[in-house]
């Protein structure tokens, strides 16, 4: 049940409670009052038929139903006048009700009778207009039960929207503040105070972290620059040869951070064309150097009507897509299953997708579940490294259009899809 519905039922059940105690409440004081009021009534014919019977010596039966020992007389009634006390009976068993009144006169006892159908039909409508005023209200209060906590459900499914998009890197997402403090809960005002709160720091820590970045991948370039002119210089040898190596690395791993540092700020721009992904897939894998050692079976050459014929030359779907872009993200996947999989290394181009699959120890969990994450490479059987081949990988895909799906294969092997817009997408 939403929270909606249960402040609702809350609130309706408080009511009902409320109802069912004071509706009993109010029949019984309304009984009292008649109960007093018919007594007293009773007690003034009695005393006026009484004074007829001393002047008359008679009883008329018909006025009050006034008699003389009579026989429908309440033994306790009876008892109580022969003793010598006036006193009265209320009857409300009966099916017709009436209150009684008797005393003594003489050795006879003297009654008046009368009936309470005016009374009981009274009290009944009365118990009928409690029953439906108490649903009235109970129906009321359910219903501003909803209103109160569809305005409160609908503030927190505002600050819960915001919070997942933040999550999702728009770091820039505020819950939008009342004008006036009154416009909302308190308590709602202050959760969105302090998501507003949580996002503006956040952002400033992964903004100084970017730039951070940024200005540590630039700073480097220039020396690693003059460092890298410097070991060509070198004459030929196994000490110049590590020199080399450990410098292109560093060149590599600067000319990553300062790309990683350019998604991050959203710098990217992307050159959309219409491409076959299968022949644009050919290509990337023979300048990449991949394509002697991956086999890639062709899904679409299965496709009903399929003209283009079996094997590797069919040209695939049609997909709108950055070529340089996706050859950075095929090559950052392939290197990533190489470094971190195991052989054979497999690219399946399947319609307007193509997938790298290795067949390693699969990706770890936290990856799966969390994303790949920079400078953190898993799983220590993945072996070594930053961590940012998948982290431009994703980048880039996001700024083509691309969505890259992490998973691992049933048999082994991590499994890396790229999900392309077809040639009429205009999702860019």
């Amino acid at each position: 049940m939403s929270l909606r519905w249960k402040i609702a039922a809350l609130l309706a059940s408080g009511c009902a409670l409320v109802a069912v105690t004071i509706v009993p409440l109010i029949h019984h004081a309304r009984m009292e009052q008649l109960s007093s009021s018919a007594r007293a009534g009773a007690v003034a014919q009695l005393v006026r038929v009484r004074q007829l019977y001393e002047l008359t010596g008679r009883v008329d039966p018909a006025d009050n139903g006034a008699a003389l020992d009579s026989p429908r007389l309440p033994a306790a009634l009876r008892a109580s006048a022969l003793s010598g006390r006036r006193n009265t009976y209320l009857d409300l068993d009966e099916r017709r009700p009436v209150v009684w009144a008797a005393r003594p006169v003489g050795s006879h006892v003297l009654s008046v009778r009368e009936p309470l159908d005016a009374e009981r039909d009274e009290v009944a409508a009365l118990d009928r207009e409690l029953v439906a005023s108490g649903a009235v209200v109970v129906g009321l209060a359910a219903l501003g039960g909803v209103g109160l906590a569809s305005r409160l459900s609908r503030d927190l499914r505002t600050a819960a929207a915001t919070a997942r998009r933040i999550s999702r890197g728009e770091l820039d997402a505020r819950i939008a503040m009342p004008s006036s403090p009154r416009a909302t809960g308190g308590e709602v005002a202050e959760l969105a105070s302090a998501v507003n709160t949580m996002a503006a720091s956040l952002q400033q820590r992964i903004e100084a972290e970017q730039r951070f970045t940024a200005d540590v991948a630039h700073e480097l370039r220039t020396p690693l620059t003059g460092l890298h002119t410097a070991a060509g210089l070198l004459p030929d040898g196994r000490p110049a040869e590590l020199v080399r190596d450990r410098v292109a690395a560093l060149c590599r791993l600067t000319e990553d951070l300062l790309e990683v540092a350019r998604l991050d700020a959203k710098a990217e721009r992307p050159d959309l064309d219409v491409h076959p992904l299968g022949l644009l897939t050919d290509g990337i894998l023979r300048r990449a150097g991949f394509a002697a050692g991956a086999t890639r079976p062709r899904a679409e050459d299965t496709h009903d009507g399929a003209d283009d014929g079996p094997g590797d030359n069919a040209p695939g779907e049609l997909v709108r897509t950055d070529a340089r872009r996706l050859e950075r993200v095929l090559v950052n996947l392939l290197a990533n299953a190489r470094r971190h999989g195991g052989d054979p290394v497999e690219v399946t181009v399947t319609g307007t997708s193509l997938t790298v699959r290795d067949h390693g120890p699969g990706f770890p969990e936290h990856v799966l579940r969390d994303g790949p994450q920079r400078f953190v490479t898993g799983a220590a059987e993945r072996g070594q490294g930053t961590g940012l081949g998948l982290t431009i990988a994703l980048g880039q895909a996001r700024v083509i259009g691309a969505q890259i799906v992490l998973r691992n294969a049933d048999d082994g092997g991590a499994m890396a899809t790229v999900v392309l817009p077809g040639a009429h997408d205009e999702r860019l």
